[in-house]
Order: C-alpha cells, then sequence, then structure tokens
C-alpha cells in the first residue's frame, strides 16, 4: 500500500502594524506577548498592565517564556526576546511557547509585539510560524484511528515588525520539513524503495519536475559497481537512483544538486548489526527525505535557477549474495573500492551517485546523508557535520547554519588523510579498520568522486536526525534537520 503525501495545514494570515486596542479575547484564542529582554516595562501601555504585571511579578526574569491565563479563560505566553536574537533562539523560544497553546486546540492564535527592534519582532513571527506549522503537524501512525482533526484556522499578527517577516518562506520550508520527517517516520516496509519511487514521482507529476530513474539494470550498464554491492542480497530489484529537474520558465546556466543517501532499511549486510542497533534502521534514508523537502522547498519559493535532486534509493539486506569484507567493487568512473564495512554501505550508494551527478556539471551539490557515528561523537546530536572541497565556504557555511537556524559546523578536508585509505589491492579502502575521525574518512572517499571544478558540500546529518524532546522549533524527536540551510544555502548562491 502507497501512503498518501501530507500537504501543509492551511492558515489565515493577518498582520497590522498597530496593536490591538482591546485584549478582550475569545478563550478559544490562544495569546504571544512578546517583550523586550529583561524590560517589563513595556506593559504599562497596554490594556492589560495590572493583570500581567501581577501574573508576571510570580515568575523570575530567568524564565522565558511564561505561560498563564488570561482574564477571559484562554492560555497565553509572555516571551522575552532580545535584540540580537539569533535564528536557532528564537526558534526555540517559538516552540517552548506555542507548544501548550497549540495543546489546547485554539481556534486562533493572536501574537502581540510590544518590541522596539522591528528586525528582532521579523525573526520572532517568522520563528512562530515555524513553530506553528511544525507542532500541528502530525507524523504518520499506521492505525485505524482517525487523525485528531487540526482547529487552528487564523494568526494575527499585532506590531510594526512583521512586515519584515517572509511567511512565505517559513510556510515553503516548513512544508519541506513536514515532508522529510514523514517520509522517515514511515516503518520500513511502508517505505521500501519502490514505494518511495512511487511517492517521488507522483509528487513530481503534481509539480512538474522532469523525472528518470536509473533502475539496477541501467546501473550496471553504467558500471555502477559500488551502489550495486549494497543491493546485491536485496530480494526485490526496486533500488535505484532517481533524479528529478526543477526546471523555471526562463532558467539558464548549470543546475545546483541536492543528493540524498536513501537506504531505507540498513541490516549492516555481512558485518550484520547486533545489540539493538538495527532498531530505528528504517530512518536511515533520512538525507534523501531532507534533498526532498529542500527540492519541495525551493519549488515553492519559485527560485530563478535550475536545481536537481537525486534520490540514492536502496536497502542494505544480509543473504548469501551478500558482499563480504574484502571483496573490491568497481565505481562508476571506474575506481576500484576494497570493501572494509558492509554497514558503511552509505558511502557506497554516494559514490555512484555523485560521479553520475558530476557528469552533468552542476554549479554545485550539497549531499545529505546519516552517515557516521563519528560525527556524533564529535558533535553530539545539536547540529551537523559538514566538510567541504572548498576552503572559502567554510565561514559560509557556518554563517548559513546561523542564519537559517539550523546549525553546521565543517570539519577538515585535507588530502593526507587519504594516506590512511590506500588499499594493497585496490585504488583505495572503502573506510580505516579502526580508528577515529571516520566522519572525515568518509568524506575522502566521497570526494574521490566529485569533479574538482565542482564546489560540493557533505553534510553528515547523523548527528542532527534526532534529538530527544525535540530542538529548535521541531517538538518531535524526529528533526528533518537540513530543508533549511540547503535552501538558505543556495539563495545565497543565487544571489552571488
Amino acid at each position: 500500500m502507497t501512503p498518501e503525501l501530507p500537504e501543509l495545514h492551511k492558515i489565515r494570515i493577518q498582520s497590522e502594524e498597530a496593536t490591538p486596542a482591546s485584549w478582550e479575547f475569545e478563550p478559544t484564542t490562544g495569546i504571544v506577548i512578546l517583550l523586550p529582554n529583561a524590560d517589563r516595562s513595556a506593559i504599562a501601555s497596554t490594556p492589560w498592565r495590572d493583570f500581567l504585571t501581577r501574573m508576571l511579578s510570580r515568575y523570575p526574569e530567568t524564565e522565558n517564556p511564561v505561560h498563564f491565563s488570561t482574564p477571559h479563560g484562554g492560555r497565553a505566553a509572555a516571551v522575552s526576546v532580545s535584540e540580537s536574537v539569533s535564528t536557532f533562539k528564537a526558534l526555540t523560544l517559538a516552540r517552548k511557547a506555542i507548544g501548550p497553546l497549540l495543546a489546547e486546540r485554539p481556534s486562533e492564535l493572536t501574537v502581540i509585539s510590544l518590541l522596539d527592534d522591528e528586525h528582532a519582532a521579523g525573526v520572532m513571527g517568522e520563528a512562530l510560524l515555524a513553530a506553528i506549522h511544525a507542532g500541528l503537524f502530525q507524523l504518520p501512525r499506521i492505525s485505524g484511528t482517525s487523525p485528531t482533526p487540526k482547529t487552528l484556522e487564523a494568526i494575527h499578527f499585532y506590531g510594526t515588525g512583521f512586515k519584515h517577516a517572509d511567511f512565505k518562506h517559513v510556510e515553503a520550508t516548513a512544508e519541506g520539513n513536514n515532508l522529510a520527517r514523514w517520509l522517515t517516520h514511515l516503518p520500513g516496509n511502508y517505505l521500501t524503495p519502490g514505494i518511495y519511487r512511487d511517492l517521488a514521482e507522483s509528487l513530481a507529476q503534481k509539480e512538474g519536475w522532469e523525472t528518470h530513474f536509473y533502475d539496477l539494470d541501467e546501473l550496471e550498464k553504467l558500471g555502477a559497481g559500488a551502489f550495486l554491492s549494497v543491493v546485491q542480497a536485496s530480494p526485490v530489484r526496486d533500488a535505484g537512483i532517481l533524479h528529478l529537474k526543477y526546471r523555471p520558465d526562463g532558467a539558464q546556466g548549470k543546475p545546483l544538486a541536492l543528493v540524498g543517501k536513501g537506504i531505507c532499511f540498513d541490516t549492516g549486510g555481512s558485518n550484520l548489526k547486533v545489540s539493538g542497533s538495527m532498531l530505528g534502521m528504517h530512518g536511515d534514508m533520512q538525507g534523501s527525505a531532507v534533498a526532498l523537502g529542500a527540492f519541495l522547498a525551493i519549488t515553492r519559493l519559485k527560485l530563478s535557477q535550475p536545481v536537481d535532486c537525486w534520490l540514492a534509493l536502496a536497502e542494505n539486506h544480509i543473504g548469501s549474495r551478500a558482499v563480504k569484507c574484502n571483496d573490491v567493487v568497481t565505481a562508476l568512473d571506474g575506481t576500484t573500492i576494497e570493501l572494509i564495512n558492509t554497514d558503511a554501505e552509505g558511502r557506497m550508494v554516494l559514490s555512484d551517485t555523485l560521479a553520475l551527478v558530476s557528469r552533468g556539471k552542476p554549479r554545485a551539490i550539497i549531499d545529505y546523508a546519516t552517515l557516521t557515528g563519528a560525527v556524533v561523537a564529535a558533535l553530539g546530536q545539536r547540529m551537523a557535520g559538514a566538510i567541504t572541497n572548498r576552503r572559502d565556504w567554510v565561514e559560509p557555511i557556518i554563517q548559513a547554519g546561523e542564519r537559517c537556524g539550523e546549525r553546521v559546523w565543517p570539519f577538515p578536508y585535507e588530502d593526507d588523510y587519504d594516506e590512511d585509505l590506500e588499499s594493497k589491492v585496490a585504488d583505495t579502502l572503502q573506510c580505516r579498520t579502526t580508528g577515529p575521525g571516520d566522519h572525515i574518512y568518509a568524506a575522502r572517499l566521497l570526494g574521490r568522486f566529485v569533479d574538482k571544478d565542482i564546489g560540493w558540500i557533505h553534510v553528515d546529518m547523523a548527528s542532527s536526525g534526532t534529538h530527544k524532546g525535540g530542538l529548535a522549533h521541531i517538538p518531535t524527536d524526529l528533526q528533518g534537520f537540513g530543508v533549511r540551510f540547503g535552501v538558505e544555502w543556495f539563495k545565497r548562491l543565487i544571489e552571488e
């Protein structure tokens, strides 16, 4: 059974520069009041001055946000906002403010800004809308019980700063993030490579994208031995590489390319995962889901440049035909690779995919993958790791992550690491047998398949794909991290 793709919940948005003269709100209206950081004097000019003074006096100024019942029986949140609030901090405050309000199932939300700084108000307005869409979204559940209907119909923004908010951008990236989380949450038997392809192609038909699927027969003719080594034991020949094209009217020049690791289930292969580590491996396709989510957001925003999306769809099975340690396979570009660990399958499917992408000479590439445990050890689970073949992109990558609220931290990409991947029988080892730094060695292998003339960022999402209790504006453990970053980075390249 092919599940139905989710759609973004439609919310009517209204914005006025003046704050409302009367604050007699219906009990079904949730209220968010934005206050200057550590300065509650702004409430003196409001109709609720005495009430707010009394309510907020119960809490220390360090508690932020503060939730309370309104005089009319509704629920409200007061949020202290710094003039220099970062996007990540704004998204975090928004999630904490919005969650309890949405739990009351309001029909409307009213946001009132008492901020002097219009930029901060705009940042918070965008963050609140992002948190609302993330909070309203329901992950797929295989059940006979109907999902709870959504009640929120409208959001009213009051204050001068909201004229600077780009709500269309927020809605586009929210829809992309929701899609990424939805796909990643689906059980493995509800998202096989074949079902995934059907979903993506049905979305392509709706959105007007061109498509081409490189099935196993075509990949065999192309000599994509790295990809094929992963699927040798698969009982169904539904794996392949799906290529999607976004071509807006009048678009010219080389396309930008999104690439995603789409391992729909990972057993580890001959190096079988043990001790519960196979649990959750239906989510090893999150990189491809994020690439597709970013692609959808780019389409919604009608970016002026051509963009391609490449999804490496496969499963890593165990069986009599599975590859083994020390086997040597030949990649699409002729590079021979000695296998060291069949559980390092992500870099194998991506190697051939990147080689195929490079043949089209795109302007730039971002690839997403839940690739290594090493990046988790290095960063924890609050930001993604990144590696690029452009030294002058390191600081811009950090800035792009900070700007969009999906923080990304670069690691080195130095060629002397290749000495540790030297094989006695092939051009390169797939990975090291032991030792730290696997996220860097994985990138060194992948970089062999990217033309040096193409700017490339590898995003290792293993450190950002999940975070218990939510992170930034996302209230679920599953994050869908990377959609906002991909859109931000491509917009930056287009502007340059």
